[in-house]
C-alpha cells in the first residue's frame, strides 16, 4: 500500500477531522485566553502588586548596544503563559466534567429505558395473538 493510499485512510477513516476542528478552535480560544490574561486578568494583578507589569518582567543578560539587541530572560511573559494555562486548563477540566456528567445521565437513562423487542418478536407476539383469538 502507497503513502498516498495511507494517508487518505487516515484521513478518511480515522477521527481525522475531528482532530483538525479542536486543532482550529484551540488556536482560536488561544487568542481569547491571551487576552483575557494579558487585558482583563493582569493589570489587577499588577496593581495589587504595586503596579507591576507583569509582561515587563525580565532579567537583562547583555544590553542592547548599536550592533546587537539585548538579550533578556522575560519571566514576566512566562508568568503570563502560566496563568494562561491554568486557565484553558481549568476550561477543559469544566468540558469534560460536564461531557462525563451527560455521559452518565444519557447512560443511566438507557439503563432504565426497557428495550424494545425486535420487529421478528413483536410480529411473531401478534401473529400468536391473532391464531389464539381465532382458536376461541
Amino acid at each position: 500500500m502507497g503513502i498516498m493510499q495511507e494517508f487518505r485512510d487516515f484521513a478518511l477513516k480515522s477521527n481525522f477531522m475531528d482532530m483538525a476542528t479542536g486543532i482550529v478552535i484551540g488556536a482560536a480560544t488561544t487568542s481569547v485566553v491571551n487576552s483575557l490574561v494579558k487585558d482583563i486578568i493582569m493589570p489587577p494583578i499588577g496593581l495589587l502588586t504595586g503596579g507591576v507589569d507583569f509582561s515587563k518582567l525580565a532579567v537583562t543578560l547583555q544590553p542592547a548596544t548599536e550592533d546587537v539587541e539585548a538579550v533578556a530572560i522575560n519571566y514576566g511573559l512566562f508568568i503570563n503563559a502560566l496563568i494562561s494555562f491554568a486557565i484553558i486548563m481549568f476550561a477543559v477540566f469544566l468540558l469534560i466534567k460536564a461531557y462525563n456528567s451527560a455521559k452518565a445521565k444519557f447512560e443511566e437513562e438507557e439503563k432504565a429505558a426497557p428495550a424494545e423487542p425486535p420487529k421478528q418478536e413483536v410480529l411473531l407476539t401478534e401473529i400468536r395473538d391473532a391464531i389464539r383469538a381465532s382458536n376461541s
